[in-house]
């Protein structure tokens, strides 16, 4: 199955922390930067990427729609912000359709719909590429010897050691990125 990204741009850009001091977040540079990352990206994965921006403000009268670098990217009419893209792009694709925002309004719609949803954090860690492996947090503190998990009420059973079923749902769906 096919898997289309859609990605609130401005928000996984601001995520990212690349944007130095005197760079705005809506500069040309910066937002170039990002594109080729996200490219780069797509060409590890081959997942359909359309990037979502705000022009609600300084935009223009229509939504604008260029494809470039293997990327569709959407720039919000006037008017119109990139969330309201967002939430129609996932009305349109439902669930095959993954959409990477940390916007709650944008979750929640995109949930509604069936689309796979991953926070900005979450995916900024899948866009730097396989180097960039998930730190492991050690079971015991090494300098008392305590156990770090959590300990588990008396009325709970099953086996302690495995996750809850809608995490390990979530995690084969996050391996798929």
């Amino acid at each position: 199955m096919a898997l289309h990204l859609i990605v609130d741009g401005y928000n996984l850009l601001a995520q990212t922390g690349r944007i130095g001091t005197g760079t705005s977040l809506h500069s040309e540079m910066a937002r170039e930067s990002f594109l080729r990352d996200l490219a780069a990206y797509r060409q590890r994965k081959s997942h359909a990427i359309t990037v979502v921006f705000d022009g609600w403000q300084q935009g223009w009268g229509t939504e604008q729609r260029e494809h470039r670098l293997g990327l569709e990217i959407i720039f919000s009419r006037r008017g119109e912000k990139a969330d309201q893209v967002i939430q129609r792009l996932a009305a349109e694709f439902g669930s095959a359709c993954a959409v990477v925002s940390s916007d709650r309004e944008i979750i929640d719609a995109a949930n509604a719909q069936g689309a796979f949803v991953m926070k900005a954090q979450e995916f900024i860690g899948k866009l730097q590429g396989p180097s960039s492996l998930t730190p492991v947090t050690p079971h015991k503190e090494l300098d008392t010897g305590e156990d770090l998990r959590p300990q588990r009420g008396p009325g709970k059973k099953g086996n302690p050691r495995k996750l809850p079923k809608s995490q390990r749902q979530r995690s084969r769906q996050l391996k798929r990125f």
